[in-house]
């Protein structure tokens, strides 16, 4: 990583407040800027977040922001209202009100004697979701985005739901840790210290837990369209770079977009990397220059500047080459690829039968812990996030192997699996994975894909199944850059639980497939010769001085128990966001979280999440807050059960101490 000091132009950092069009709340913002843009205006680029710039967020606006103020721009950083050091009340994810504040937000940059009119946003994750959608609402002075790691499909492509089926792991997760996020203070040193108290209250007054919305939207319904701009991509004026890691859940959404977005106003990029700004250097890697090569896009749309960007071509994709299966690696061998189409030409699918003669129906009824070496939903570069060996996944699945590969197979897309199966029961998913099983054994997991039953016929709708009756269903697993070598089996292996991915179903069932009707189809690209790709090396403004706490109790990321003589499993998993630090300011941030699932038995009853919070910021002897939050969900044959509560206390007083109850028919799940 190169640290860079010195810029053609000199840098001021500066807070203001920007109002919005209800006249009665201010959101807080940071602003990075040359010290002459008032004589010599500048584009704006703008990342607004729920996720907090004084503090969470901190080292990493630290690392990026100066850096576009010292090439020529306004950056800026913005809390979303009800988070941060914001004014107003948290809302939903990407409610309309975030995103009615976004256009406010842009506008009024556009407005500023400082810079030239044009404004570009960028995010990774929430920052990057909400510059798709912001882009969607298409605010005249926005130009151009830049969105990693980010969704154009809420309903299928996000936390909440894959394939129909309810996410276990993340839906639960994820709507624990905001309930905690949401939870935090602003912080007096940025909005008085007579005000903090009150606005922490109005805060945690109007707070409701995302769960049981979610929840209660079982089906792709008009509540997921919204913020979903594959619902209109021609609403999209802006260009949009999009990016993507073949570790990041989200990597579909380049894919989707560099094909329905017109080509002169978009393009992909997909490398190895988790869900991660592709500069940071957190496996897995290579990391790339990517400062310089959004750079490149801002220098094009916001300043008319030609540098080459649009010659790209319209994907740029990483293509993995094999290796043995790991939790963790610092650098991913492969190569980069580029297609000026897509789908591109140069990828042909390739159909191969199950297991062709094999007429007799193969049974399917996988324990109930199958998923356990699954790995983490959102690999961040964690020591532990990527799926270990999956020789015992594949032991509670049913495997069909290839034989031998006589050549190299590329592939490159989103694989397919067709089915023609039966369920013994009106409900049931389907889980398929392929994996890449070398000579000695080992099994490798290349991508994998989730079917619930319910929706095959469409996510908007609720179909049971008739048993008795076989149909075919068709898996599309998520998209991959990938090389079997010679010597290798392709494996598909075929299950109907995925604990704690996917919840299951209430009923304990089973599947029958007949692998003779059954197909694997691959996206195979054909080898060839390559346009020369190449980036440079990481580079990034000068760190925040940032001091991190080594655990005072060392603990496992993820760790798996057997009560043998109960038959329950149980994961214990650190989600390891980035711990307790002392920030230059002074303020200490004190973070602990860990989520629990169980399952027991042959028991789908039995299947419970929960998400526990700590949360301490503290600064001298004047502010001290503590919130603590927990989150459970369980389910019976009718309902899903949750149960939260949060606690929150000021230098020692209890502020706030609230629970809720709630509980939503299983319509889907």
């Amino acid at each position: 990583m190169k640290y860079r000091e010195q810029f053609e132009r000199q840098v001021v950092r500066e807070d203001v407040w920007i109002p919005t069009r209800d006249g009665a709340t201010r959101l807080h913002a940071r602003i990075w800027r040359p010290v002459d843009a008032g004589a010599d205006p500048v584009p704006a680029l703008l990342e607004y977040l729920p996720y907090r710039k004084s503090d969470w967020t901190a080292p990493r606006d630290a690392q990026r922001h100066p850096w576009y103020a010292g090439h020529g721009y306004a950056s800026v950083r913005v809390d979303i209202r009800g988070h941060g050091d914001s004014e107003g009340t948290p809302g939903d994810e990407y409610d309309a009100q975030e995103l009615a504040d976004g256009v406010d937000v842009v506008n009024w940059l556009a407005a500023q004697p400082w810079c030239t009119g044009k404004v570009g946003m960028f995010g990774i994750s929430w920052g990057g979701f909400n510059s798709l959608q912001i882009a969607a609402l298409a605010p005249e002075p926005l130009k151009a985005i830049v969105t990693v790691c980010s969704t154009d499909d809420r309903y299928d492509n996000d936390v909440h739901y894959t394939g129909g089926a309810v996410l276990g792991i993340d839906m639960l997760a994820w709507a624990g840790t905001m309930l905690a996020f949401a939870s935090r203070p602003p912080d007096p040193a940025n909005v008085g210290a007579d005000r903090w108290l009150p606005m922490w209250r109005e805060r945690l007054d109007a707070l409701r837990p995302f769960l049981h919305t979610w929840l209660d939207h079982q089906e792709r319904d008009a509540y997921w369209k919204h913020g979903s701009v594959c619902e209109d991509y021609g609403a999209i004026d802006a260009a949009v770079l999009a990016v993507g890691g073949w570790h990041d859940p989200y990597r579909d959404t380049v894919l989707r977009l560099v094909e329905h977005l017109p080509a002169d106003r978009v393009r992909g990029l997909i490398g190895p990397w988790s869900h991660q700004y592709p500069d940071r250097g957190l496996p897995p890697g290579p990391a790339i220059g990517f400062l310089q090569e959004t750079l490149r896009w801002w220098d094009q749309h916001l300043k008319g500047t030609d540098t080459g960007v649009m010659r790209e071509p319209l994907l740029r994709a990483w293509i993995n080459d094999p290796v043995p299966p790991a939790t963790s690696y610092d650098v991913m061998p492969g190569r980069w690829v580029g297609d000026d189409n897509w789908p591109s030409p140069k990828v042909t699918w390739s159909e191969r039968t199950l297991a062709a003669g094999a007429h007799a129906p193969v049974l399917v009824r996988s324990p109930l812990h199958t998923g356990l070496d699954a790995g983490r939903f959102f690999p961040f570069g964690n020591a532990s996030d990527l799926p270990p060996d999956q020789r015992e996944e594949d032991g509670r699945s049913v495997c069909f192997d290839s034989e031998p590969l006589a050549e190299r197979v590329e592939i490159l897309g989103r694989p397919r699996v067709r089915l023609r199966l039966d369920s013994a029961t009106p409900r049931a998913n389907v889980i398929v994975r392929l994996c890449d099983v070398a000579p000695d054994g080992s099994s490798t997991l290349v991508t994998r894909g989730v079917l619930n039953l319910l929706s095959r016929h469409g996510r908007d709708r609720t179909v049971e199944w008739t048993p008795g009756t076989y149909e075919d269903v068709e898996i599309e697993l998520t998209g991959i850059g990938y090389a079997f070598p010679p010597g290798h089996r392709v494996r598909v292996a075929v299950s109907d639980v995925y604990w704690p991915w996917v919840w299951p179903h209430g009923e304990r069932g089973e599947l029958r497939v007949l692998p003779a009707d059954s197909a694997l189809l691959l996206p195979v690209r054909a080898a060839g010769e390559e346009p020369p790709i190449a980036f440079e090396e990481p580079e990034q403004a000068p760190p925040l001085p940032v001091t991190y706490d080594q655990p005072a109790e060392a603990r496992p990321e993820r760790f798996v128990t057997h009560d043998v003589a109960a038959g329950e499993w149980t994961l214990e998993v650190d989600p390891n966001y980035g711990g307790s630090r002392t920030y230059p300011d002074g303020l200490r941030y004190e973070e602990s979280a860990r989520e629990t699932y169980r399952v027991r038995g042959d028991d789908p009853l039995s299947a419970s999440a929960v998400s526990e919070w700590r949360i301490r910021l503290r600064r001298g002897d004047e502010y001290d807050a503590e919130i603590m939050a927990r989150t459970e969900l369980r389910a019976s044959v009718a309902d899903f059960v949750m149960d939260s509560r949060i606690e929150a206390r000021a230098n020692g007083e209890t502020v706030v101490k609230r629970s809720w109850h709630h509980t939503s028919a299983r319509t889907s799940g």
